[in-house]
């Protein structure tokens, strides 16, 4: 199977950073920074410098992206020399994470971008770890959402997984789930999944956000193949899961913090999706220190 035709959840599985999709998506970044150039190392810096990178965690965190971080400085210049320090997934403390050595141009020209994603990455997987510990002993599994930054979905569900998480649907394409708003549109969430089951006729699983009681109760009757609990408390989640009694499976959604979550864990439910491990993961406090290298000394 070549590159090209690999599925999102393929690439997020394996995440080669040269697939192209991915370096297709690293190469906009650059030219969003770059532009026609670095003004400012341009003027100070002459060819033949040598200098040396380091990734530095300030925090405790999840390391999640260091691919990415190599392969940005790969394509600023395929001469630079990039060594991992820590593993990818591992929990460090602080620390160094890698270094890059070369010309100190392109790791000028890439310093800031490389750390984005690396910070970004590394703040969604850490989030996501401290989510999936608190269902230590529950057979619940965390997973994300669709609520990505534009563009960066791929790497921001790697990143879940890397903490520990698992994904949910890529986008629209690749999984059937009636919401709200298809509900209101079709006039009942059980007319929006007969019309779904109709369509697919059991060649896909047709899940269903529900509300409340009655809309799990409809839902089960047009013959939705697994249910999303959307916005209960943990009490409506405990009775939805008896009804449901393991018929499909069942996922809890909206309003979950680190708080409660391992309170709707209990309940019995198969799956747990947290918007906030993507849209409000706070970004790992990871710096990039520029030294002049042994090289340039001498």
């Amino acid at each position: 199977m070549t590159a090209e035709s690999k599925s999102p959840s393929q690439l997020v599985a394996e995440l080669d950073p040269s697939a192209p999709r991915i370096t297709e998506l690293l190469q906009r970044a650059l030219e969003e920074d770059l532009g026609a150039g670095d003004l400012t190392t341009e003027a100070v810096f002459p060819d033949g410098v040598e200098a040396v990178g380091t990734f530095l965690a300030k925090e405790s965190l999840v390391v999640a992206g260091l691919p990415i971080a190599r392969r940005v400085f790969e394509l600023l210049d395929p001469g630079l020399r990039f060594q991992a320090l820590a593993e990818e997934g591992a929990l460090v403390n602080r620390g160094r994470l890698a270094e890059v050595l070369g010309d100190a141009r392109p790791l000028l020209r890439g310093e800031r971008l490389a750390l984005n994603f690396l910070q970004r990455m590394s703040g969604i997987a850490s989030l996501t770890r401290r989510f999936v510990m608190r269902l230590e002993g529950t057979h619940a599994l965390i997973r994300d959402t669709r609520k990505t930054a534009p563009g960066l979905r791929l790497l921001e569900k790697y990143a879940v997984r890397i903490g520990g998480g698992a994904n949910h649907r890529f986008g629209l394409y690749d999984g059937v789930l009636v919401k709200e708003n298809h509900a209101q549109l079709a006039g009942s969430v059980g007319e929006a999944v007969k019309r779904a089951k109709a369509r697919y006729k059991g060649e896909r699983p047709v899940q269903a956000e529900v509300r409340d009681e009655n809309e799990l109760r409809e839902a089960l009757a047009a013959g939705a193949d697994a249910l999303l609990l959307d916005n209960m408390s943990v009490e409506q989640v405990d009775t939805a899961v008896q009804i449901v009694a393991r018929r499909v499976p069942v996922e809890a959604s909206g309003g979950i913090r680190l708080e409660n979550v391992r309170a709707y864990a209990e309940c019995g439910v198969d799956f747990i999706s947290i918007g906030a491990l993507t849209h409000s993961a706070p970004a790992a406090d990871i710096s990039f220190d520029l030294q002049p290298s042994r090289e340039s000394q001498r």
